[in-house]
């Protein structure tokens, strides 16, 4: 971490110079940069070499009570601006975090908790079109985080027009869909109840929902949920994750194999070999569920989507070298499309 500057109030204006000193803040910068080389399978892969880079500046503060505050502001490739969020921690009260859309609160901070050497099995390269669940956390949204109560932590999650995101100081943004407000709630449950055995196991609990108004065609609000268990004991650790999606979409079009809904599953064991070096295996999969047409659904192989990865990864101070082999088979739910990747890759830490 490379910290910028550390200025008080006086430093920004000489007419502020009384202001106390106990209300300085830190602003600080990390980044990270990333080079990755892919192999396509019997696809065309054409350049496999592919870089990226990311930058994140985070101010933080004290008030005389004790309570704290943060900014944070993140970049990425090519120092293009992604999300920002601001929260105010009070102490037993619990946090307040006022958010554009990086998709870290609300449910979307569940979409997948099973342990990973590196990413997600859909996440390395080849996702093949799995659903996993995202709530409002894309959509401008506040937070509420309560304190960590005999091990349980619980978020609500607001966003007054789902969709619309960085809205400028001063100014409302307004989507053109029909969605409304949403609602995330979810809860983080570590039972250790005192034990060492049991300090490792944790369990997750979230559910999201979008009220939507739609005049013009029949739809729905929608809903999502995903509920999880980990556990981690010495160097193992595992997990599994269900999920379930409705879209609302309950309009019923002749020649058209129209789903509504969605179920996905998710599993994944981890070891740590040592303090550097660490290996897993994933899998993640998704079927169409709710069916709302008079038409003929379609076979096994057109409803479900499966994605599994075995992944290393391997850290030297702030230089880490990963590999990830992803197979997918019925991609985009299209029947005997299987494809497979492996990807190579070196990441630096500033």
């Amino acid at each position: 971490m490379n910290k910028l500057t550390k200025v008080g109030c006086s430093a920004l204006c000489g007419s502020l110079a009384a202001i106390s000193a106990a209300n300085a803040g830190e602003l600080a910068v990390t980044g990270g940069a990333t080079v990755t080389y892919m192999s396509n399978g019997n696809n065309t892969t054409g350049n496999p070499i592919g870089m990226a880079s990311a930058v994140s500046f985070s101010g933080t503060g004290e008030l005389d009570n004790g309570w704290t505050y943060g900014l944070y502001i993140d970049n990425n490739d090519k120092d293009a601006y992604s999300a920002s969020r601001i929260n105010i921690t009070m102490g037993g009260l619990g946090t307040i975090e006022f958010d554009q859309g990086n998709s870290g609160n609300g449910i979307g901070a569940f979409d997948n908790v099973t342990p990973t050497a590196w990413e997600e099995p859909h996440g390395a390269g080849l996702s093949g079109g799995v659903r996993t669940v995202l709530g409002i956390s894309a959509s401008s949204n506040v937070q509420y985080t309560s304190p960590t109560l005999f091990g349980t932590t619980v978020a609500y999650t607001y966003a007054h027009d789902v969709g619309s995101s960085d809205t400028n100081d001063k100014t409302t943004t307004v989507t053109e869909s029909a969605e409304g407000r949403g609602h995330d709630l979810t809860v983080q449950i570590n039972p250790s109840l005192g034990t060492e055995v049991l300090s490792g196991l944790n369990l997750y609990l979230g559910g999201s929902l979008v009220e939507v108004y739609d005049n013009a065609n029949v739809n729905e609000d929608k809903y999502q949920g995903t509920m999880a268990v980990v556990y981690a004991l010495g160097p193992v650790e595992i997990g599994s994750q269900w999920s379930a999606e409705y879209n609302g979409d309950e309009t019923k079009v002749a020649g058209k194999q129209n789903y509504h809904s969605y179920k996905s599953h998710g599993f994944g064991i981890a070891f740590n070999v040592n303090d550097d070096l660490s290996v897993s295996y994933g899998t993640y999969n998704t079927r169409k569920a709710g069916y709302n047409s008079a038409d003929a659904q379609g076979g096994e192989d057109t409803r479900r989507i499966e994605v599994e990865s075995w992944q290393a990864a391997y850290t030297m101070g702030g230089a880490s070298f990963k590999l990830a082999n992803v197979q997918a088979r019925n991609v985009l739910f299209s029947a005997n499309d299987d494809q497979n990747a492996t990807v190579v890759s070196l990441g630096l830490a500033f």
